[in-house]
């Protein structure tokens, strides 16, 4: 291989350092760092015996599973890109993925197969079994190679493909180890979904190069999770504050054997007070951070020590990442963790990345005397009421910070008298009153910014990420106006 930096590499010399230790344990089943690198071997052996070539996109639909984690590292190793596609999409969305991407290859579990036949794209089942009597053809891959295409949500407008590269992974592996590292006798959880970025630069990639185990779940389910912590040792894991909300909100969570368990990561969101507290009690260290797809992903992080002070804060910058503010407040940011653009579709990469190489997050944000930022929220998602501004994510905290409020979502909504306004979607965890609430939201914000309604509901949609889908929140309210 050219390339210092590849992800291929990576398995390789962790394979012959450690080769008997378990790189995966799934649902009891192990692979070891050697196995994991000769499946992978073979499969490489496979796909260049079929004729895939350097750069062409291997899709993929499919639940976490060891067999995708083969089929990842094989990727690396030909110098393929791996296309791992939401098993939650419908087909119309996985054709339209599929079509923009144009795989040389799919690959498709067996639970997917009728949404996959229903794209009309042509399959073949995931085995991750390639061929062991051919020897593995070397592959010259670079750096700067395609790894991961992952598509955005597309919450507005068309998904688009983030390419990642090798060194994109590399890189923000690197910073994340730095902030906040693992070793090799960690036992890491892995809940998120393997078709986001998370499900393998936040700790997974990581806890395989410095020989660490990895505990896959194919899907996230709190109960089970925290028998996992208690049965596997588990020492850390990641999620999005939902995740941590659902496992808190579990009978069993307050006589769960946690001990094991010294760090738990957090992004997505900032973790409300209450629920950062809940599991500190329980003696969990929690790094909170922010980052999006298109920076690999990790931007910012609050180390634990700061997890008090700076609560609702998503921390400082991670090694070799160069953030500041536009004008508009809009956080921007360089590095060698950034994607070099959209799969196909210059005019949007255009519009991400400036001619300097600074990335447009979207998200707006302010920065503390000393070099803390907070997120206040979307550029898109703020909307004007009254000529100021009004960041959804900033009502939200305060409404989560009521004692029975569990979850909530602030959509704007559109008023003759102030242009627009705030209509919030809560879940309660006891009882309260739309007027309570808005009382509690009146003490601590601006009247602007207070909510001019209060919808209560039994769960916020969510997106496989655990992000709330508001556009579904505003059709809702669409078909009761």
């Amino acid at each position: 291989m050219s390339g210092q930096h590849t992800i291929g590499r990576l398995l390789r010399d962790r394979a012959r350092t450690t080769p008997a230790r378990v790189a995966i344990d799934f649902d009891g089943e192990l692979t070891t760092y050697a196995e994991l690198d000769e499946r992978s071997d073979a499969l490489v052996a496979a796909f260049v015996g079929r004729g895939l070539r350097r750069g062409d996109r291997v899709a993929t639909l499919t639940a976490n599973s060891p067999e995708h984690v083969v089929v990842f590292f094989a990727c690396a190793k030909a110098g393929l890109i791996l296309l791992p596609l939401n098993w939650r999409l419908t087909p119309p969305e996985l054709a339209y993925q599929l079509e923009d991407a144009e795989p040389a290859l799919f690959l498709v579990q067996e639970a997917h197969e009728a949404s996959a036949a229903a794209t009309g794209w042509k399959y073949e089942r995931l085995s991750g079994k390639g061929d062991s009597h051919r020897s593995m053809a070397r592959v010259d891959v670079a750096d700067e190679d395609g790894l991961l295409l992952v598509y955005t949500s597309g919450t507005t407008g068309r998904p688009k493909g983030a390419l990642l590269t090798h060194a994109n992974c590399f890189w923000t592996n690197l910073s994340f180890d730095l902030t906040a590292g693992l070793g090799g006798e960690d036992i890491v959880l892995q809940v998120l979904p393997q078709f986001h970025c998370g499900g393998w630069n936040v700790q997974v990639l990581l806890a395989w190069w410095k020989g660490a185990r990895l505990v896959l779940e194919p899907a996230f389910e709190p109960a089970r999770c925290l028998r996992l912590i208690e049965e596997k040792r588990v020492t850390t894991m990641m999620g999005v504050p939902a995740i941590y909300l659902f496992m808190a909100q579990e009978p069993s969570f307050e006589t769960a054997d946690l001990s094991s368990l010294r760090r738990a990561v957090v992004g997505g969101a900032p973790m409300p007070e209450s629920l950062l507290k809940t599991w500190q009690r329980r003696g969990v260290e929690i790094v909170q951070g922010y980052g999006l797809t298109e920076a690999a992903p990790n931007v910012l992080c609050l180390p634990p020590e700061e997890a008090v002070r700076k609560q609702g804060y998503a921390g400082k910058p991670y090694a070799f990442v160069d953030v500041r503010l536009s004008d508009e407040g809009e956080l921007l940011l360089k590095g060698p963790n950034v994607f070099p653009g959209y799969w196909r579709n210059p005019e949007a990469t255009r519009e991400a990345l400036d001619e300097d190489g600074w990335l447009h997050t979207g998200d707006v944000a302010e920065r503390d005397d000393e070099g803390f930022y907070r997120i206040r929220g979307r550029l898109k998602d703020m909307y004007i009421s009254g000529g100021e501004n009004v960041y959804p994510a900033e009502v939200e905290t305060v409404l989560i910070e009521h004692a029975a409020v569990a979850d909530a979502a602030v959509v704007a909504v559109a008023d003759d008298q102030w242009g627009e306004v705030g209509a919030a979607f809560v879940v309660l965890s006891s009882e309260a009153s739309e007027e309570e609430l808005i009382a509690h939201c009146r003490a601590s914000l601006a009247k602007y910014k207070v909510p001019r309604s209060v919808r209560f509901v039994e769960e916020l949609p969510r997106s496989a990420m655990n992000k709330v889908l508001k556009s579904e929140l505003l059709a809702r309210l669409q078909v009761t106006a």
